[in-house]
């Protein structure tokens, strides 16, 4: 048979220094194991990524139609729960507003703490029913006496306005957000609303969050959508844009409508306190405790509700270093949050059946498991391994249409960024490596699984930057660490597929060497460190 590997073929004569004497060794080594070991686990795993494929593609399905049927049959969320503006009562005042508190956890927020505290200092609420607690982190003591004298700047203005800091950063973000919430003057507060340091809300924010808590007791939390002021700012911002666009359009939105459940985003979400402590508090035991409080409290009984046309805006990480680190969080969190509350979900007797299958298969296995490492086993490891081994067969349907269907579907959350779809997926098969590493850390509760690394936020720095380069005729400093620079496991896997799309272009049947140069050539921008910002060092 012709289209069967052999030794000759595996080491083409035409490749520079091939020796035919190696070749012949290895080819007898993979004409050994080949038939017995290497087709049958080729085979096996091809039907595992059909099967995770499949999975895929009917929640995906499944969202797409939902989604349809939200927008064009379902009451909006004003008319699905009680809806009415709360306004000032002559008699008693300011007190019909209830008093809120705004929490802004900070980690050595340099370029973009002003943005956050000002926008929260400029809410629209009365300023007697409003407390403003500035979390602060920060290791750097420069940064430290910064952040303070702006909470003491706007605090001089009137504002209620409390800079609190801890003696170690135990927890993280869950261990300040947690003794944020001890402090006696949070104690009549109701409602705590969350904003990361680079986050802005509208003045409107709480007048349009908050009626639904007041008037609708069993709603725990109210979600805005992000939105970001950096999103054109390079190809990696577009291509986040595309990622978390899909999330709030469909994920979100489809959870807040059928089950009233989804996961908490961490930040630009307003919380009932009551169902916080019920819940059991926020807990530091992943890098997702906005995740790990939302299952916990959708536990309890409480019902989520997402507003799409309530919108903040935020800053997406524009360096590969920065995004690859949250990416990390975002992928391990989730896995390890699962490993450990499964069981707790299964136990569960406040909700239905129907709730825990959605929590359990729905939002756990497959969006946090199942989607990443179908992405990278089928597309970057058995697709490319099947051309080598002639003899499995990936049927046409679940190498072409179902992932075209599938991205398709995800396309709908940015029409915008229609024509840079496909680099999108190239994209996303190149990230899946990193998130289907990370979710396995978190399956195993590895040594990295409680890493957590604070997303740097640029700010206007870099617009600063550019100004300076300008001014000084475009003199730029180039210096930055090589292991920033280049990743060896992306180029790693640069050469293996290089390798088999120059093996299927000579030897091949399927014409998957079109795709695979191409995701070569996405694997190599990577690896080079040529995505994302540039930042000069100093």
């Amino acid at each position: 048979m012709g289209d069967v590997i052999s030794g000759k073929n595996l080491i083409p004569e035409s490749f520079p220094g091939a020796s035919v004497d190696l070749a012949a060794q290895i080819g007898l080594l993979w004409d050994l194991i080949k038939a017995p070991l290497i087709v049958p686990l080729l085979r096996l795993a091809v039907y595992i990524c059909l099967a995770m494929t499949v999975m895929l593609f009917l929640e995906r399905l499944y969202m797409g139609i939902v989604i349809v049927l939200v927008k064009l049959f379902w009451k909006k969320p004003d008319k699905r729960y009680k809806w009415e503006p709360i306004r000032d009562d002559l008699e008693i005042g300011n007190s019909a507003f209830p008093l809120v508190l705004i929490q802004i956890p900070m980690f050595n927020e340099k370029e973009v703490y002003k943005i956050s505290i000002g926008a929260a200092c400029n809410l629209s609420w009365p300023s007697d029913r409003l407390v403003i607690q500035v979390l602060d982190d920060s290791t750097d003591f420069v940064i430290k006496d910064m952040i303070e004298k702006e909470c003491q700047r706007w605090a001089s203005k009137g504002v209620n306005i409390r800079y609190q800091i801890r003696e170690s950063r135990g927890g993280y973000k869950a261990g300040a957000l947690k003794e944020g919430l001890k402090h006696d003057y949070v104690k009549d507060c109701e409602y705590v609303t969350i904003f990361d340091a680079d986050f802005r809300p509208e003045p409107d924010f709480l007048r349009r969050a908050i009626p639904f808590l007041e008037f609708n007791p069993q709603i725990a939390l109210v979600q805005a959508r992000w939105r970001f002021v950096n999103s054109d700012e390079c190809l990696l911002t577009r291509m986040q844009e595309m990622s978390l666009d899909y999330h709030f359009t469909v994920e979100q939105e489809v959870g807040s409508a059928t089950h009233a459940f989804f996961g908490f985003n961490g930040t630009g979400g307003v919380w009932r306190i009551a169902a916080i402590n019920e819940a059991g508090g926020w807990k530091d035991r992943t890098t997702v405790e906005d995740m790990d409080l939302a299952v916990r409290a959708g536990l309890k009984g409480w019902k989520f509700l997402y507003l799409g046309d309530l919108q903040v805006k935020s800053e997406l990480p524009s360096t590969f270093k920065a995004f690859r680190y949250q990416q990390h969080r975002w992928s391990c969190g989730p896995a390890n949050l699962f490993r450990k509350m499964v069981m707790e979900i299964v136990k569960n007797k406040k909700v239905t059946v129907w709730k825990k299958l959605y929590v359990i298969y729905s939002f756990f296995f497959v969006r946090k498991i199942i989607a990443h490492m179908v992405t990278f086993f089928f597309f970057c490891v058995v697709l490319p391994l099947t051309i080598l081994v002639p003899e499995v067969d990936v049927p046409i349907w679940g190498a072409i249409y179902i992932p075209c269907v599938i991205t398709t579907l995800n396309s709908v959350g940015t029409p915008r960024s229609i024509h840079l779809l496909f680099y999108w997926i190239l994209f996303e098969n190149v990230m899946s490596l990193h998130r289907t590493k990370a979710t396995f850390i978190g399956l195993l509760d590895a040594k990295r699984s409680n890493e957590w690394v604070v997303t740097e936020k640029l700010g206007d720095a870099l617009k600063n930057n550019k100004s300076n380069a300008k001014a000084k005729k475009f003199k730029i400093n180039f210096n930055f660490k090589f292991g920033d620079r280049i990743h060896l496991t992306e180029l790693g896997f640069a050469a293996f597929l290089f390798f088999t799309g120059c093996y299927d272009f000579m030897y091949g049947k399927h014409n998957y060497f079109i795709y695979i140069f191409l995701q070569t050539i996405t694997f190599l921008i990577v690896g080079f460190g040529y995505v994302g910002t540039i930042v000069p060092s100093s």
